[in-house]
């Protein structure tokens, strides 16, 4: 794998507008710390205090699978600020330390677990969130954000698109896929209800469709499907009409949004964050990426269903409306093609 597009990322991301100083002779606890989103996060922070941009600012990380995460982190093992702690965020959370800041984004966020462990996919939005907030409550936390998604949308009318955070559709909740958009929209519930009876303050964030270094290439999701089809010189399967229309965020801009809900974001509300600018059909995503590659001489095919236990999302179109997070300085800069160039470079 090609680290030194993270390293590129990573500049990028620390040159952005945010005021790293706050996280100065702080502690930040991230659960779920080695996923796709959250790991950019561990790793920005540490590298503030790497190249002593900040001091004395420590990364409390909760995962479930500690080997996992020292792969993912091996390079700041032997730091101090970073303390691993593998536990399940649905079991009791205790912690002497003081924490300033917490960032809760476990999750199981692919498509392949709706079908195959929907409990499990349920209880770390709902319990895992409790939990979470109660060590808030305890500690007095500057600032909690929790990581939502899109999918409270739901089947959104057409003349909502493009979606505000306002705008909700229709969920069915005896489909057992609504088992990850209506726990998270539960999470959401019970983050305003905590910042409504005890304080806590609480952001939200939607992201919508994000890539880049770091995503599971065998999660399930299309374009993690057709990244790894490019990186193994295969041709790009789809695995449907390809006509439904996504919007894609490149990891670097989704990570300084984050950082800027977080610190700027205002409390008990949530925040959209996508490129409506990078949206595109299934299909036509699928033709970029072979003509962005053409010495791999590759070509779109037809292929068959999904796998057993992904469920696929009937929703034909999200497109977020970004103008509340423009209110507080963020708007992504990475285009569609130059992003996922760098993702695939990544891998390769």
């Amino acid at each position: 794998m090609n680290k030194t597009i993270i390293s590129e990322d990573l500049n990028q991301i620390l040159a952005s507008p945010v005021d790293w100083r706050r996280f100065a002779d702080k502690t930040v606890l991230i659960s779920g710390a080695n996923g796709f989103l959250p790991a950019y996060m561990v790793e920005t922070i540490m590298s503030l205090s790497v190249r002593k941009i900040i001091q004395n600012t420590k990364v409390i990380a909760l995962v479930r699978n500690i080997s996992k995460a020292k792969i993912r982190f091996q390079k700041y093992l032997t730091n101090k600020n970073l303390e691993l702690i593998e536990q399940d965020v649905c079991d009791a959370i205790k912690i002497e330390q003081k924490i300033d800041f917490i960032i809760h984004a476990a999750s199981q966020a692919s498509p392949k677990y709706y079908g195959s462990d929907p409990v499990g996919t349920l209880n770390v939005n709902i319990l895992g969130t409790i939990n979470l907030l109660k060590v808030a409550y305890l500690h007095s936390v500057e600032s909690f954000l929790y990581f939502s998604s899109s999918e409270v949308y739901g089947s959104i009318d057409e003349a909502l698109i493009s979606t505000k955070e306002s705008d909700y559709g229709y969920i069915d909740p005896t489909n057992v896929r609504s088992c990850y958009s209506e726990s998270k929209r539960m999470g959401e519930t019970i983050c305003v209800s905590w910042f409504h009876q005890y304080k806590v303050p609480i952001k939200i964030v939607r992201p919508f469709h994000t890539y880049g270094p770091g995503m599971s290439l065998d999660d399930g999701r299309v374009f993690a499907d057709f990244v790894s089809n490019v990186v193994k010189m295969q041709d790009i399967t789809l695995k449907s009409t390809g006509k439904a229309k996504r919007a894609f965020c490149y990891i670097s801009d989704a990570t300084v949004a984050f950082f800027i809900v977080l610190l700027n974001g205002i409390n008990g509300e949530a925040y959209n964050i996508g490129n409506p600018d990078a949206e595109v059909r299934i299909i036509d995503l699928a033709h970029i990426l072979v003509n962005t590659f053409p010495e791999k001489k590759l070509k779109v095919v037809r292929g068959s269903q999904f796998s057993d236990g992904y469920i696929n999302s009937t929703i034909m179109k999200q497109t977020p409306d970004i103008s509340k997070i423009n209110k507080i300085g963020w708007w992504p800069k990475i285009n569609i093609i130059e992003g996922f160039t760098k993702t695939i470079k990544y891998y390769e």
